[in-house]
């Protein structure tokens, strides 16, 4: 504070400044009509004297306040004579840290700018909400003959259906809105982070938009393919179902082992197998996903990756019956047919997947996820890229991206 009061004083000695002493409603009339009011040309000795009444207490809050002369002529009203320093009732408002030892206080032009030029600051990046701060600091500037760091000023940064201002964000943790400030719903880099989103992925999108003035809005499907391509190369896959249905396939001679590769790309990461016990009776219960209830029409030929192809024989709300059909994938090709993944029934662990909008998804997923690791990220094929929470007897998650 005594440093930005010594420069307080300089100021009204170079007669770039004064102490103003009338009503609000007064000065706000006068600069609006860009004329100076009756304080702005007194003599610096009774400036000085006004400063020293600010600082001892004779003037009271709101009763004077020191501020810079600038062209009372600025097309922007904000501009003209701003102010710099007020009085604070340190008896009602007493400072959290230094109580009430000073009663004169800085505004944000005025310290921002004394503490620059101190600093030895050279560049300045910031909101372009602050170019008219700029105009007014260059004022105080050239009453002391420092010379104004380069400014550089952007423009907001929002995301599609995302709330990005801080204190809206605050009020919705405190009354429960949001679980808290790592809630997958928000775009807070601790959501982010808890979704799987990278580090790498955060830092190339804010240097594909650059600094530049213009409010900019990005979308998640540019961030999510960033984060993509830097995922896809190195996360593991596994299957889960989500609301399982029962999958009854009839027909088969033989159990099967699939294996499923851990990584479609890179062979040499090793394979999951997923047993396939069949009955006495030729029979195998299975879970696929209900989102895949589409892809089964009574006579249609469905292949389950790396296992077999069925046709679908009756589809029910809960349950749909199929015959084996052949094992080979030139089969299905040949027959037009989707692939789907799987798991058989009674090798599955229960799964737990928080989505973006908050909402849990439950489903089943393959006995292998027991070997995760919480913090890993992974990809569920045919679902999308998870980040493990935690892994106990069942696997908890966090949805990234498709």
């Amino acid at each position: 504070l005594p440093i930005y009061y010594e420069h307080a004083e300089r100021l009204l000695r170079l007669e770039g400044g004064y102490v103003c002493t009338c009503k609000p409603e007064v000065f706000r009339r006068l600069v609006m009509e860009g004329k100076p009011c009756p304080c702005r040309e007194l003599p610096p000795e009774i400036q000085l004297e006004r400063w020293r009444m600010m600082l001892d207490g004779s003037f009271r809050e709101g009763e004077a306040v020191l501020r810079v002369k600038t062209d009372l002529s600025h097309p922007n009203p904000a501009v003209r004579d701003w102010p710099a320093l007020r009085i604070v009732d340190t008896e009602r408002f007493p400072h959290p840290l230094v109580g009430s030892q000073y009663r004169v206080w800085p505004l944000y032009n005025f310290s921002c700018g004394v503490d620059d030029h101190l600093m030895g600051i050279t560049h300045i990046i910031r909101g372009k909400e602050h170019l008219t701060n700029e105009v007014r600091q260059k004022y105080l500037y050239a009453y002391f003959g420092w010379k104004y760091p380069q400014a550089v000023h952007y423009g907001r940064l929002a995301i599609t259906g995302a709330e990005l201002s801080k204190s809206k964000i605050k009020e919705g943790v405190e009354t429960g809105v949001y679980r808290g400030f790592d809630d997958p719903r928000l775009a807070t880099l601790q959501a982010l982070r808890r979704r799987g989103i990278t580090p790498e992925a955060i830092r190339e999108l804010m240097l594909d938009v650059g600094v530049k003035a213009a409010d900019v809005t990005l979308s998640w499907e540019n961030l999510y393919a960033i984060n993509r391509k830097i995922l896809d190369a190195k996360a593991y896959r596994y299957f889960f179902v989500d609301q399982p249905l029962t999958l009854k396939v009839s027909g088969l001679g033989k159990s099967y082992v699939s294996r499923q590769p851990l990584h479609p790309d890179h062979p040499e990461k090793g394979y999951r197998e997923l047993h396939v016990e069949v009955s006495l009776q030729g029979e195998a219960s299975l879970l696929v996903s209900r989102r895949d209830l589409g892809l089964f029409k009574p006579g249609s030929i469905v292949r389950l990756k790396n296992l077999f192809n069925v046709r679908v024989e009756r589809v029910e709300d809960k349950l749909v019956e199929a015959s084996f059909h052949s094992e080979s994938h030139e089969e299905a090709r040949k027959a037009g047919a989707p692939i789907i993944h799987f798991l058989p029934e009674g090798e599955t662990v229960p799964c737990q997947v928080l989505m973006p909008d908050g909402k849990l998804l439950e489903g089943e997923a393959e006995k292998t996820c027991l070997k995760l690791k919480p913090g890993q990220v992974v990809q569920f094929e045919r679902f999308g890229f998870v980040k493990v929470e935690s892994v106990n007897g069942g696997v908890k998650a966090v949805y990234g991206h498709p």
